[in-house]
């Protein structure tokens, strides 16, 4: 599994602590199962789910961490799970969650993180998607209970 050049992760300065005394790069986290990160990082089974979920996510060429804490925050902590999404459906599921339309390229990662996890060799991005997405869109528009504000509406 390639990966991105930089993986993000809010980590904890005890976590970090544990890494380093293990000798551990986060970039290697893909390789420990949940039960061992539980263990190494002497932290609850949903930590260790969520660190893991982080890595494998950002694993997905062009996906970072903001997309990957939007996957964990409707209940997805890996790959295996995506494999029969349709993407389109998740960002709906998505917008749903968090009351608001969001950005049409973020269709086209969750269109790209179906695809990877159902191709992991594969070394599309996200912008890849942009042309799918739009053909789609046009040809079934958007739910009726989309939300009404948009993700620029917000207050920074």
């Amino acid at each position: 599994m390639k990966s991105n050049p930089t993986i993000k992760l809010d980590l904890l300065p005890v976590e970090r602590k544990c890494l380093r005394l293990n000798k551990i790069r986060i970039r290697d986290l893909i390789k420990y199962q949940v039960e061992e990160l539980q263990l190494l990082l002497n932290v609850q089974a949903i930590r260790a789910m969520e660190i893991r979920a982080l890595v494998e996510f950002q694993s997905v060429p062009s996906i970072g961490i903001k997309f990957a804490r939007d996957l964990i925050s409707l209940g997805y902590y890996s790959l295996d799970e995506l494999k029969a999404k349709d993407g389109a459906k998740l960002l709906d599921e998505l917008e749903l969650s968090i009351g608001i339309w969001i950005d049409p390229c973020v269709e086209d990662q969750c269109r790209l993180v179906v695809h990877y996890a159902n191709d992991r060799n594969d070394q599309l991005n996200w912008w890849d998607f942009t042309e799918e997405r739009k053909q789609y869109r046009i040809k079934n528009g958007y739910p009726a209970n989309r939300p009404k504000k948009a993700w620029y509406e917000l207050e920074k």
